[in-house]
């Protein structure tokens, strides 16, 4: 507890970080706040939320601004959809590939591009969000209020990103990564005290005995995040002047779960589809009104196993194309670089692409179970708003967020000389990850 102390006195020691944190504070603090504004020509009191299926993940990541309608009602996500796309786009197209290599102004040239289709895509977000709002819940005319309300969603959400990127520059962390992060950590108190009610005194040590499980499913995760396999390489040895420097043997870390949350998302968007088409035919077809029944369940064990199934799926598949074994093994010998053992050139890439797919297959099933976790922790009579927090999209994003926001703490102190914030090991954050954003 001493050392936390002085730790926290230490951080705060520091002018440039303790304005950074203070910023970071002051930026999230407008987030919340908008969070709680209604959208104009919207009754509050007659507001019904929809919370299931799609609706209810996107609730989760705003902390509640969608299903109370405000002016920050899709927040950052149309900004998160538009990344992931361009993400896409410089693995599979040149023209993308090309710009990505420009260094600084292709970098510059593809967050204009997402800029401007995060607008394209909150326009058309925002026409679906006030066709799910009900009527009653709407004062004015109907017409004008959706050209009002596309507009103000679409400038809630640019002003999300850049209230983003002013954390970025201003603040502690990333900025867009930290909204997501506060939105779903928002929700926690009101779902830790609904459980807590929820058991009465006479439930108060299973309570208790779910917090510890809580815990032991945290750490678990920050095990997933932070593990990697680390492979040797030795560097030849090299003549400056009239001395000879012997080689530098360093290593090339490979994470366990290269993929991050990228393979739950993308499992968990194509999860709705059977649900949405058997709903078409489910009137008149007893087959596709039991489908439709099922995977609207998350709690079903078919539901499970397909969504378990996905996730390995995507997980190699994410793998495959984020990390490119025959680039590492091309950078290493162009700079002079080799694993000892293996020969320089295509037996490299062979050699790293044998461990990674090795590595991938624990990763990939220990990702299923994870995002598996919430239905099983429903299942045993945790109530929906607490069990979301037992693993999932949401418990992947809070980890790996704040062991980024730590580990940029931690090169501060140490950059002043203050003692880090662990005795032992090292803190390894998104940034050793492939990012969900750019």
């Amino acid at each position: 507890m001493k050392k936390f102390i002085t730790t926290i006195k230490n951080i705060f020691a520091i002018d440039d970080l303790r304005v950074r944190i203070l910023n970071t504070l002051g930026f999230i603090a407008i987030f919340r706040l908008g969070s709680y504004v209604v959208l104009p020509g919207i009754d509050p009191n007659q507001l019904k939320a929809n919370t299931t299926g799609i609706f209810g993940l996107l609730d989760t990541f705003l902390g509640g601004a969608f299903s109370n309608a405000s002016i920050f009602a899709l927040g950052i996500m149309p900004y998160i959809s538009a990344s992931i796309v361009l993400q896409l786009l410089t693995i599979a197209v040149p023209y993308f590939q090309k710009m990505q290599k420009e260094g600084e102004s292709g970098r510059k040239k593809i967050n204009q591009i997402t800029r401007v289709l995060t607008i394209i895509i909150t326009l058309a977000q925002a026409v679906g969000f006030v066709a799910t709002i009900n009527s009653e819940a709407i004062v004015i005319n109907t017409t004008l209020f959706t050209i009002t309300s596309m507009i103000v969603l679409t400038s809630g959400t640019i002003f999300c990103m850049w209230l983003g990127e002013r954390i970025t520059d201003k603040g502690i962390g990333n900025g867009i990564s930290m909204l997501i992060m506060i939105g779903i950590i928002s929700r926690f108190p009101g779902a830790i005290v609904a459980e807590g009610l929820s058991k009465e005194l006479n439930g108060a040590l299973l309570f208790i005995f779910e917090l510890v499980v809580l815990f032991f499913v945290v750490m678990s995760v920050v095990m997933l995040t932070q593990a990697v396999r680390r492979i040797p390489v030795q560097y030849a040895k090299q003549v400056g002047g009239s001395s000879l420097y012997s080689g530098q043997r360093q290593f090339i870390p490979l994470k366990v779960n290269a993929a991050g949350v990228m393979p739950i998302i993308f499992a968990q968007s194509l999860m709705f589809l059977p649900s949405m088409i058997a709903s078409i035919w489910a009137d008149s077809n007893e087959t596709a009104s039991y489908i439709g029944a099922t995977f609207s369940d998350f709690t079903s064990w078919q539901y499970n196993v397909v969504f378990g199934l996905m996730i390995l799926v995507f997980t190699y598949f994410y793998t495959a194309i984020s990390v490119n074994p025959n680039q590492i093994a091309d950078d290493l010998k162009r700079s002079g670089g080799f694993v000892p053992g293996v020969k320089p050139g295509r037996a490299t890439s062979e050699y790293i692409d044998n461990i990674l797919t090795k590595i991938t297959l624990p990763g990939a099933i220990y990702l299923a179970l994870v995002a598996i976790f919430p239905a099983i922790a429903m299942m045993m009579g945790v109530t929906r708003e607490f069990s979301q927090f037992f693993g999932g999209t949401s418990l992947i994003i809070m980890v790996g967020v704040v062991l980024d926001t730590l580990q940029q703490i931690e090169s501060y102190l140490l950059m002043r000389h203050y003692d880090g914030m662990m005795k032992s090991g090292k803190l390894r954050g998104r940034t050793e990850n492939i990012a969900m954003v750019s």
